[in-house]
């Protein structure tokens, strides 16, 4: 499958270097509106960050001596110290401007304390599942043969793994209407993402948003596929297109920097959730 990549990023160009990750547009409009993301830039005003563990056991960021806070006026807070860690280190990262749009782990930080959509974790499985019906690796074109077999060649491989993976049955299909999922493949799954608490459904649900894929996403979150594979897996088409017709070179490694780093913001944000140890307490200052 590696090496599969890699051929295809040959063929693509240098446009496509899978060593870097960095910040893509499209963002679930409710994580937006809750999200730090949401606005703009502004001066720097704080010196230190610090992490200390509150009542309960839950984590807080410290900027200074005040208590970082949610867009929705909640104190800020992590179930676990690493999580801490891994927000802290953004905002240590700042310099002169707070740049809130690269601050993907605070995002969605606050997307899960505010939970502006007020979705229980149901909810919440029930919408990942619906974008399994329109999956991006599930829909396949009939023409040029260039591109069919390119899709047939990058896309099955993941798509027999997760079947293979978790003993369920997807196909395929380049109907308009794409495959009929089996409802004994819903009831899977569901159970599965049952195991997720809130906030790694929360972190979930970004990463399906960002690479319009459960398979996709699900491979990358088992570790099968890195960032940079999932995210090309996800932009096949598009790179295909790219390669046939041109590009503005710019826009297109800004694109797709920015999925890297969303995408690889959402993967860690769900590991991180789900980590029940604690890693030796730090203050992160310049």
């Amino acid at each position: 499958m590696l090496k599969s990549l890699v051929r295809l990023q040959s063929q693509l160009g240098n446009a496509l270097s899978l060593s870097k990750v960095c910040p893509r547009g499209q963002q679930s409009r409710f994580t937006l509106k809750y999200s730090t993301a949401a606005a703009a830039e502004r001066k720097k005003f704080y010196q230190d960050v610090s992490i200390s563990q509150g009542d309960g056991g839950v984590y807080e960021i410290n900027l200074d001596r005040r208590k970082l806070k949610t867009p929705g006026g909640k104190l800020f807070t992590v179930p676990n110290e690493a999580l801490a860690i891994a927000v802290a280190t953004e905002w240590d990262a700042q310099r002169d401007t707070l740049k809130f749009y690269s601050m993907h782990l605070t995002t969605l930080c606050n997307t899960a304390l505010d939970n502006p959509t007020e979705r229980n974790e149901d909810q919440m499985i029930n919408a990942a599942l619906k974008f399994l019906e329109t999956d991006t690796v599930c829909y396949r074109v009939d023409e040029p043969y260039a591109l069919v077999e390119l899709q047939k060649n990058e896309w099955d491989p993941v798509l027999h793994w997760i079947e293979n993976r978790y003993n369920v049955t997807i196909g395929s299909s380049s109907s308009i209407l794409g495959p009929e999922i089996p409802e004994a493949t819903k009831d899977t799954f569901r159970q599965h993402l049952k195991s997720f608490n809130f906030w790694s459904l929360t972190g979930l649900e970004y990463v399906i948003t960002q690479l319009k894929s459960v398979v996709l996403s699900m491979g990358m979150i088992d570790r099968h596929l890195s960032v940079e594979q999932a995210v090309l897996l996800s932009r096949l088409e598009e790179e295909y297109q790219i390669r046939r017709w041109g590009n503005v070179e710019w826009a297109h490694d800004y694109d797709m920097y920015e999925l890297r780093a969303r995408t690889a913001a959402g993967a860690l944000f769900v590991h991180l959730s789900s980590e029940s140890s604690t890693v030796k307490r730090k203050l992160l200052q310049d």
